[in-house]
């Protein structure tokens, strides 16, 4: 049994699609799972949908509209009309339309997570059907009726035991199955997600339920870099990477793995590739539990948008335990995802990441104990096994706010 994933960027329109089953009949299409994305930027867009709902409801037709007609466009280069898919799509964003007139919660998470499932519900009926139709016989199941998790709406967090059951239930490890990544289930049958991106994660979840032979992420990419290329020069493949090191890389936040995709995999040793999907016979990268990195050699990790926040006491009494927890326990609250702490007697600074809007929330609670000082719109640059050369020339043109340095790796705030 193994388990593929396909993200938005390789099924963002019809041919796409075909490369899907291209890879499938080159790979072999018997005893898969395949886990695939909302196609091209359609979670943006089903994010669009939430925000107009909150903000301005008589642009809903309107963002509606684009993912129909985004959708339409894909199945009349893929299907001859009156084929039955045609009538399911229909059917997925006739049930989107009856949430958004029915719905009477004012919780923007949960109705995020009711919304923004469609991307994925529809991709796959779209691929399902395509394989179908291309002789590759699958199997389509609802990934909401298999991972169950909390009812952390927007990050749900997985029942292990509940979710085992289920996939065990349901998933033919002979057949070819195809679901959805990102979107789950609580113990009311609403859907949660599992947090931006976590369509990785549940390839890992999947995998590590199965007792899968390995799990291979398709990107567009040959496999992982030692840096974005977008942002990097001179990137180099990394052909074997420890589950460890991987761990390290995607905590710093490195995009080509999701953080929680690893720790299920290596606690079965289930190997990870990550491979293209443009040349799917490359042997890509393997992380597994190698002992090093493979080439050694420094990689560098971006995080853009994040807030700098820089705190001392206004009575200028020290910054010490029970300060830092307060802090700590604010920025729990506010959902605010601490990238970076560093604290010296006098002052606390912690870089952050806003994705939940918390930012105001927080610093007006902080304003009452502490002198604050906040730096919207930073950088946070890690490199792991950094050599001092390369460090100071990637520090030449940067204003540097804050810098952190430990044996392997150095973390630098900057001002964009």
């Amino acid at each position: 049994m193994q388990v593929f994933k396909f993200g938005g960027a390789s099924v963002k329109d019809a041919d796409g699609v075909k490369n899907v089953a291209t890879v499938l009949q080159t790979i072999g299409a018997g005893e898969k799972l395949v886990v695939v994305s909302a196609m091209g930027k359609m979670t943006n867009a089903m994010e669009a949908i939430v925000t107009a709902y909150f903000g301005d409801k008589s642009s809903l037709p309107e963002h509606i509209e684009h993912t129909v007609a985004y959708h339409k466009e894909i199945t009349n280069n893929l299907f001859e009309k009156g084929n039955e898919v045609f009538e399911k799509i229909k059917e997925l964003f006739a049930e989107l339309k009856g949430f958004l007139a029915w719905n009477k919660s004012p919780k923007y998470d949960f109705v995020y997570d009711q919304i923004v499932c469609y991307g994925e519900l529809i991709s796959t009926t779209i691929i399902s059907a395509y394989l179908n139709k291309q002789g590759l016989t699958n199997t389509w199941l609802d990934a909401r009726r298999l991972i169950k998790t909390d009812s952390s709406y927007r990050d749900g967090r997985v029942n292990w035991k509940a979710t085992q059951a289920a996939i065990k239930e349901y998933v033919d490890p002979k057949a070819l199955t195809i679901t959805q990544g990102f979107i789950a289930s609580d113990s009311n049958n609403f859907t949660t997600t599992l947090g931006r991106e976590g369509s990785d994660y549940t390839g890992g979840i999947f995998a590590y339920c199965l007792d899968a032979e390995n799990l291979t992420i398709w990107k567009d990419v040959p496999g992982v870099l030692n840096g974005d290329p977008r942002v990097f020069n001179n990137t180099v493949l990394l052909h074997e990477i420890p589950y460890e090191e991987a761990i390290e890389l995607a905590f710093y936040g490195a995009s080509v793995i999701h953080p929680k995709t690893l720790q299920p995999l290596q606690r079965k040793e289930i190997p990870l590739y990550v491979k293209s999907f443009l040349n799917p016979t490359a042997s890509g990268t393997m992380v597994s539990s190698v002992s090093t990195l493979a080439p050694m050699v420094p990689c560098y990790i971006v995080k853009k948008n994040q807030v700098l926040i820089s705190l001392s006491a206004l009575d200028f009494s020290f910054m010490v335990e029970d300060n830092i927890a307060e802090v700590f326990q604010l920025l729990s609250t506010y959902k605010l995802k601490v990238d970076l702490i560093q604290n010296s007697a006098i002052s606390f600074s912690v870089c952050v990441d806003n994705k939940f809007n918390g930012l105001e929330k927080l610093t007006n609670q902080l304003k009452g104990k502490f002198k604050v000082s906040v730096t919207a719109g930073v950088s946070l640059y890690t490199i792991r096994h950094f050599v001092q050369e390369a460090l100071d020339k990637f520090q030449e043109d940067k204003t540097v706010l804050l810098k952190q340095v430990t044996q392997n790796t150095v973390q630098l705030v900057t001002q964009n």
